[in-house]
C-alpha cells in the first residue's frame, strides 16, 4: 500500500509541475511562498471535529498569477491529509491594492475509513477539491479566509520566501 501511495504522490506532484511549467517561462515576478493554517471554523459543531489543522504548504505563483502548490495538514478528523493543487489569483485593485481572490483545485488525500464520506467525490481517500479564498497581502505577508465547501472556513497566513 505504501508503494501505491508513493506512486500517487509522485504523479500528483508531477501533474502540478506540468501545470505550472508554462508559467515558469514567463518574465516578471515569480513568487515562492510558505503557507500556514492554524485554525478552521466549522459551521456545525461536532465533537469529532478538530479545529487546528497545523497546515503547512508551499505555493509557487507565476507572473500571470497562475499558481501551483502542496499543503500538508491534519483534517477535521485528525487524519494526515495532503492537498496538491493548481489555481489562479485575481487582484481586486478596484477595491484595494492589497485585496485578492484565489481559487485552487486539485487532489485532496486523507479522508479515509469512517470519515471517507465526509467530503464529496472521495474514493479510497482521494477526492477532488475546489477551494476559493479571499486574501489580503501587505508587503510579503498575507492572510486568507478559504471556504471549505459546506464544512466551514480555514484561516491561513503566508510569507513570500523568494521573488525572482
Amino acid at each position: 500500500m505504501q508503494s501505491k501511495n508513493n506512486t500517487l504522490h509522485a504523479l500528483l506532484a508531477s501533474a502540478c509541475l506540468i501545470v505550472a511549467a508554462p508559467a515558469l517561462a514567463d518574465e516578471g515576478n515569480h513568487v515562492l511562498s510558505l503557507q500556514l493554517g492554524p485554525y478552521v471554523h466549522h459551521w456545525d459543531h461536532d465533537p469529532d471535529h478538530k479545529n487546528t489543522p497545523g497546515l503547512i504548504g508551499l505555493e509557487y505563483m507565476a507572473p500571470s498569477q497562475w499558481l501551483a502548490g502542496a499543503s500538508f495538514l491534519r483534517n477535521s478528523f485528525d487524519q494526515p491529509t495532503e492537498y496538491y493543487y493548481a489555481g489562479k489569483r485575481w487582484d481586486l485593485d478596484s477595491i484595494s491594492s492589497n485585496l485578492y481572490v484565489k481559487v485552487t483545485a486539485g487532489a485532496l488525500l486523507g479522508y479515509t475509513g469512517r470519515y471517507e464520506d465526509k467530503i464529496p467525490f472521495n474514493h479510497n481517500g482521494v477526492a477532488f477539491a475546489v477551494i476559493p479564498a479571499l486574501g489580503y497581502q501587505v508587503d510579503r505577508y498575507s492572510a486568507q479566509v478559504a471556504l471549505l465547501g459546506t464544512a466551514g472556513v480555514m484561516f491561513t497566513f503566508g510569507i513570500d520566501l523568494a521573488k525572482w
